[in-house]
């Protein structure tokens, strides 16, 4: 039997390295997984790596939840602190370092994007699964360029006319990655409410309904209705949306947004908690061959108000 090489049996970077996805988000989540892992195998209390790299224990955690870029040389002193020694491993660990602070397609929109929000847009790009739950409005994949300009103005009453088109051009140019090659698989529950909100006015509300419409006969689109006939349901609370990843080192997350900001959450109890309740919504809901002829009516009735 050959002796494998030094460090061949581990190297956990370098599948991610031959194989990236989901932009440097993705790759800041799975590099800090990965120095965590090092860190409790080694035995090092999160102290001992905030003074190796001159910093906090505040720094070591957001480090190792993916919150923040990583500076080569704090990598490096962490794998020398573990124990890596290996050339190969630790330029793998460097080199996914580099990529991890690569900015993203929405760096252009730094000026008008929250950190919190740019986080979102992260994991939304590496998503394998997105389902979410929305009661107030059309989802911003599958929103109108009316609507979306519609939505801004409601949430950004003083902002110019410049930023609220450039707000609205982001929200466009996310939407496609539900035309990439490998897009991610979405699922929908829309309260009622959605459409019956005239957001924007009865043209725009029609254009959304067509644009609805088409979006749910893609293949990798599940949309559904919860009716007025559900009484309450699940989510009582407001919209949410969980986040599922290809790999392994990412967890689920699931992305509750506020007025000003966003929770996070990836700590197994609470996904499953809300996995739970997203599978009640989908099993409450009208199911998903009920949602085309729910639109069409919905449709007629708005024409025929129009008329």
């Amino acid at each position: 039997m050959t002796a494998a090489q030094p460090g061949s049996e581990r190297r956990p970077m370098q599948r991610y390295l031959e194989h990236p996805r989901g932009g440097p988000t993705a790759l800041r989540i799975v590099l800090g997984t990965q120095l965590r892992k090092l860190r409790e195998e080694s035995g090092v209390s999160t102290k001992a790596a905030a003074d190796a790299i001159r910093g906090s224990h505040a720094k070591i955690s957001r480090l190792e939840l993916g919150r923040v870029g990583f500076k080569e040389r704090d990598v490096a002193d962490l794998l020398t602190l573990y124990g890596i020694t290996d050339p190969d491993e630790r330029a793998d660990f460097i080199d996914l370092a580099r990529q991890a602070n690569a900015p993203g397609w929405w760096h252009q929109y730094s000026d008008i994007l929250a950190p919190w929000f740019e986080t979102h847009l992260g994991l939304e790009d590496a998503a394998s699964v997105i389902r979410t739950y929305q009661n107030q409005f059309v989802p911003g994949l599958f929103q109108t360029e009316e609507y979306a300009r519609a939505v801004t103005q409601l949430g950004n009453p003083r902002a110019s006319a410049v930023e609220v088109e450039r707000r609205v051009r982001l929200r466009i140019t996310r939407q496609g990655i539900l035309h990439r090659e490998d897009p991610p698989r979405i699922w929908v529950v829309l309260d009622e409410a959605v459409l019956r909100r005239p957001i924007g006015g009865p043209g725009v509300m029609l254009a959304q309904l067509h644009r609805l419409i088409e979006v749910a006969q893609m293949p990798h689109v599940t949309l559904q209705i919860a009716p007025f006939s559900l009484g309450g349901v699940a989510a009582a609370g407001g919209p949410l949306t969980i986040l599922r990843f290809l790999e392994p080192d990412l967890p689920d997350v699931v992305y509750l947004e506020q007025l000003t900001s966003a929770l996070y959450l990836d700590k197994r109890e609470d996904v499953d908690n809300y996995l739970s309740v997203m599978d009640r919504l989908c099993a409450e809901a009208e199911r998903p061959v009920a949602t085309l002829p729910f639109l069409v009516k919905m449709l007629d009735e708005l024409g025929t108000q129009e008329g």
